[in-house]
């Protein structure tokens, strides 16, 4: 189409190099649209206006390739030559150097490093989901049916039964499938489910996915959402050994244990019977002691209890004849007890429950006892008397007009300060002195000081 069309464009007039120019970029541009294309960077330039501008190559051609600074900021990797990838843009012409160029738009790893970004986004994306969070399924500790998913040829499941084999024998139901390759996503899946349905009498207690090592595409069907979604699924616990322990896919972020290799897995579904019999031994010959330990002392509690029970037998035996016989005395002592009762009874004086003799008896006692209160608060009242006469005599003896009356006087400065030494009064001016009939003052100079 694109041949014919030029052919009929150079049929009808002539042109100038610009116009075919820009007729063969029209052309290119309006028949192929966009196109992905992969090949091998090189000659790679980043321009001071932050442009980019390199070549795809292959063994036998190259094609040219632009990839303008808003382009270019958004890819998520370092481009450098010789990095393969796939270039997605729009063919067009460059007529400054008569040439077809590709205006990419979008830029991504090919190969291994295409992989581990579609590896890393869907990661993402289901870890949002919640899948690699969901609680961990313990593992049986003595499985009796062992599901392996593998291939059924190769080395893998050739170990895996060995080393069960060797640890622990143990009933083993291989679920074959292909483990890379179109559909051996689907297989695996298919599989996990199909262990999941089975009876309960022939379903596996535990599942072992295992393949040996291999490059990220080798592994990729073990990073396919349809088997991560089987695991996360899985009511049987699962072990992932896919790979070596330096290989990651994505069934080991979702299965309930990983493994670092398939026979690592073996080793992690089973225990090693010998240790597992000589735990058993160790434990029934502790428990034989213990329960011989127990015996004897139970034995021994037992003749304790039985002395016990002897001894006990002979105090209640012991009790009951004594109550016995108290019974007796007092059978025998009621007769007496009962005349004696009767005689105090015939005896007793009623007249003494007279109520007249009881009130008369009454007010002689309360006229005695006011007697007696009178009688001791005229003691009270003469204490006191008494005792306000001597305080008084002492207060007379000690007031100090009774001792100016003797001929001695109180001297007090103006400011009302005692005087009570000569230093002091050569300090005053003035005196107040107090007789017992009165008060005089005293002015004194400093002549007569």
């Amino acid at each position: 189409m694109l041949e014919n069309n030029l052919i009929t464009i150079s049929a009808e007039r002539e042109f100038s190099v610009t116009e075919i120019s820009y007729k063969i970029k029209e052309l290119l541009e309006n028949n192929l649209g966009y196109i992905r294309v992969k090949g091998e960077i090189s000659g790679l330039k980043i321009a001071s206006s932050g442009h980019g501008y390199f070549s795809l190559k292959e063994s036998t051609a190259i094609l040219a390739c632009t990839c303008w600074r808003p382009i270019l900021s958004k890819i998520k990797f370092i481009p450098v030559d010789g990095m393969e990838v796939v270039a997605r843009g729009k063919l067009s012409g460059y007529a400054g150097n008569s040439r077809y160029q590709l205006s990419v738009e979008i830029l991504e790893q090919a190969g291994e490093g295409a992989c581990l970004q579609i590896l890393n986004e869907r990661k993402d994306r289901l870890e949002k989901e919640g899948i690699f969070n969901k609680e961990k399924k313990f593992l049986p500790f003595l499985p009796n049916k062992i599901g392996v998913v593998t291939s059924i040829t190769g080395a893998v499941i050739q170990d895996i039964i060995h080393r069960i084999s060797d640890r622990c024998p143990s009933h083993i139901l291989i679920w074959p499938v292909k483990v890379q390759g179109e559909n051996s996503a689907d297989e695996i899946a298919n599989a996990i489910d199909g262990f999941n349905s089975l009876d309960q009498n022939i379903k596996p207690d535990v599942i072992i996915i295992a393949r040996g090592g291999g490059s990220v595409e080798d592994l990729w069907s073990f990073n396919e959402e349809i088997v991560v979604r089987s695991v996360f699924n899985s009511n049987i616990p699962i072990i992932s050994a896919v790979g070596h322990e330096v290989d990651n896919t994505l069934i080991d972020l979702v299965s309930d244990k990983r493994a670092p290799t398939p026979t690592a897995a073996a080793e992690f579904a089973v225990p090693v019977i010998a240790n597992l019999n000589y735990t058993i031994s160790s434990y029934y010959d502790a428990l034989y002691s213990k329960i011989t330990q127990l015996l004897r002392y139970q034995e021994q509690a037992v003749s304790a209890n039985t002395n016990i029970s002897k001894s006990l037998n002979n105090r209640i035996d012991y009790n009951q004849q004594l109550l016995d016989e108290l019974s007796f005395r007092l059978l025998d002592s009621l007769p007496n007890l009962l005349k004696f009762k009767t005689a105090g009874l015939e005896s007793f004086n009623v007249e003494i429950l007279n109520p007249t003799k009881m009130i008369n008896y009454c007010e002689l006692e309360l006229i005695h006892q006011t007697n007696y209160m009178i009688k001791s608060v005229n003691n009270t009242l003469k204490n006191y008397e008494y005792q306000i006469n001597s305080n008084s005599s002492l207060l007379s003896s000690l007031d100090y007009n009774t001792v100016l009356k003797r001929g001695f006087a109180i001297i007090k400065s103006k400011d009302g300060e005692f005087i009570t030494s000569k230093a002091i009064a050569n300090k005053k001016q003035e005196f107040n002195i107090k007789f017992f009939d009165g008060d005089i003052v005293v002015n004194c100079n400093d002549s007569n000081q």
